[in-house]
């Protein structure tokens, strides 16, 4: 079988709309014209196609279509409507199915010039049938699921569909009513005169009308409903008339709607009078529309002494001439609503008497001309009460300031007497007297910060322990030995509450000690770290670790003779903490706690501290 080989009836073919794609190679298998559906099944813009080979544009089919391909090239035998399965680039890494059609094109000497590829992607049909068939399904889903009534009608007034709603209404089945003239189906049927004027309502939507009456049709039972009813031209993409679209709405209960409405303004106008703030209905022009009784009463007026009176007169002379365009911008931007916020403001009563004030603006929506409600509220009290307060807490916040300072002094005086009674002491107490010279140093600084701060409820972990870490390297130094101690701790970020503090202060103070003295014998340099970190769920874990010699052996924290090992475990305790013993090397410590900022309220208040827990050696 031979091609076409007029090029006339290829340029028909690559000009119309038809679903099949469309393509013109050569001897090597390149497209010199391609229809936008075949590009549109390759995934491939048109213009991307023209001169490149079948191999560049679909590298994995092609491995399946050269053999194909050649045979039509070189045997001049088209390949009419066979199917092949094929990976092409608009779904990368799915097969699709194609029934294709290799016709050869010859020139005029009858010789093979190329190839006219006729192709349809079937999986892309199948695709395409399946989303318009979920289109239709999902748009009958939404017709149902509305209240409304809706029928689709012919130009000649058959009735085509209807969604649920009418259906049930009025008790009838479907296959009642297709098919039928719709003036004449079960809704009209009780009046004839109905039935004319919808026939006539039908010819004038059919001509481009859209015909809308409030009417009474026949429901289930026999009963009347009265429904806002419509009859409106549909158009096509052409912008001709194709359909005619019948909607209707139950406005039954209109007329028991109405005098509801009617019977809640009554009792809006009851609450309204009945609100203990002042409250004023005001429009654009700073005009109050309605006032409520305790606006009347905040403002020292007569009852309805401030309906149709200026807002502008409740202001204070020396604010009222800015009043104005305050009022003006607010109506301006209703959206941003720059006044809305509740303001502290000045008063001015009829008597004049100033007042202090809480305005709220709140616009009424849909409302034209545009009207907002001000609630007014008397708030010289509540400023009376809150000044008090105010006062209270800051005697209260001085007092706490005095007592952390105070308390830090007295702990440096201790620290201060330690030093000095280590002078007249033998090299064993006056060991022990500098470990509590640190202890205590450890818990002043916890007090020296929260005072620094003016917070005394929380501080920051990292710069505390590197100040602690300071003042340890500060009392343990040695010009002969280079030990160094860091702290990898946030500046901030890592809060913890002052019950916490002390037991970590404490902790690291002990830790860091007992590395500076058991960790690098005979002068031996090392470092020592302080590490700070935040874990998931709240969680926090502090380490103290050292490059030294280590352990002997695993301490048992409960039968420990020291003093240290004493404390450490009780210390954790405090914190309702985890100690462990990490793998080395030198020694590693963790305290994991789960930090509470409320855990000194939830400690009680006699605990005792974790020194009055130690037994005596």
């Amino acid at each position: 079988m031979s091609g076409p080989t007029d090029s006339a009836v290829l340029d028909t073919l690559f000009a119309s709309d038809m679903p099949v794609g469309l393509a013109v190679l050569d001897r090597e298998l390149r497209y010199q014209r391609v229809n936008r559906a075949l590009a549109d099944f390759n995934g491939v813009p048109a213009e991307h196609l023209l001169g490149r080979s079948v191999a560049e544009v679909l590298p994995e089919a092609y491995p399946h279509l050269q053999p194909l391909l050649h045979a039509v090239l070189h045997q001049g035998q088209a390949l009419e409507k066979f199917r092949i399965q094929v990976r092409v680039p608009s779904h990368p890494g799915e097969l699709s199915e194609w029934e294709a059609s290799y016709l050869p094109l010859r020139d005029a000497e009858r010789a093979i010039v190329g190839i006219l590829v006729q192709a349809v992607n079937l999986s892309s049909q199948r695709r395409a049938e399946e989303a318009l068939r979920e289109s239709e399904a999902q748009l009958r889903r939404v017709l149902d699921g509305l209240f409304a009534f809706v029928g689709l009608l012919s130009l000649d007034g058959l009735l085509l569909e209807a969604n649920r709603a009418p259906l049930e209404a009025g008790g009838i089945e479907k296959d009642e009513v297709l098919g039928r003239p719709f003036y004449q189906t079960y809704w009209w049927g009780h009046d004839n005169e109905l039935q004319a004027w919808l026939q006539s309502a039908i010819a004038d939507a059919g001509r481009g009308q859209v015909i809308r009456r409030d009417i009474v049709v026949r429901m289930r039972g026999d009963t009347r409903m009265t429904i806002d009813f419509m009859l409106a031209p549909l158009r096509d993409g052409q912008e001709r008339i194709s359909h005619l679209i019948a909607c209707g709405i139950d406005i039954s209960d209109r007329v028991h709607s109405e005098r509801a409405l009617r019977a809640s303004e009554a009792r809006f106008r009851s609450a309204f009078n009945a609100a203990p703030d002042g409250m004023a209905l005001v429009n654009a022009n700073g005009r109050i529309l309605l006032a409520n009784t305790a606006m009347d009463r905040l403002f020292a007026c007569p009852s309805g002494g401030l309906q149709d009176s200026d807002i502008n007169s409740l202001v204070p002379l020396a604010s009222r001439s800015g009043h104005p365009a305050l009022i003006s911008h607010f109506f301006g931007h209703l959206q941003t609503r720059p006044m809305a916020k509740r303001r502290s403001l000045q008063a001015l009563r009829r008597d004049g008497s100033h007042f202090n004030v809480e305005v709220g603006l709140n616009p009424i929506a849909d409302s034209d001309p545009p009207e907002v409600l001000a609630t007014v509220t008397d708030i010289d009290e509540r400023l009376a009460a809150q000044a008090q307060v105010e006062r209270a807490l800051q005697e209260k916040t001085a007092l706490l300031s005095e007592v952390h300072h105070r308390v830090k002094n007295n702990l440096q005086i201790i620290s201060s007497l330690l030093r000095l009674q280590s002078r007249h002491v033998d090299e064993s107490v006056k060991l022990v007297l500098r470990e509590s010279k640190n202890r205590i140093r450890a818990m002043a600084l916890t007090h020296q910060l929260l005072y620094e701060r003016n917070d005394f409820t929380e501080l920051e972990l990292g710069p505390y322990l590197k100040r602690l870490a300071a003042l340890l390297r500060e009392s343990y130094s040695d010009p002969q030995q280079n030990i160094q101690v860091r702290v990898l701790a946030p500046e901030c970020g890592l809060s913890i509450h002052l019950q916490e503090a002390i037991p970590c202060g404490l902790i690291v103070n002990e830790l860091v000690t007992n590395a500076f003295k058991h960790a690098f014998p005979e002068g031996r340099a090392g470092s020592i770290e302080i590490r700070a970190e935040h874990e998931a769920e709240g969680l926090l874990h502090l380490d103290v670790c050292d490059d030294g010699i280590g352990l002997a052996q695993r301490p048992d924290w409960k039968d420990s003779r020291t003093l240290g090992f004493q404390l450490i475990p009780l210390l954790a305790e405090q914190l309702d903490g985890q100690l462990s013993l990490l793998d080395g090397p030198g020694t590693r410590i963790r305290v994991r706690f789960a930090s509470q900022p409320d855990r000194a309220s939830a400690m009680p208040p006699s605990a005792p501290s974790p020194l009055t827990q130690v037994s005596p050696e």
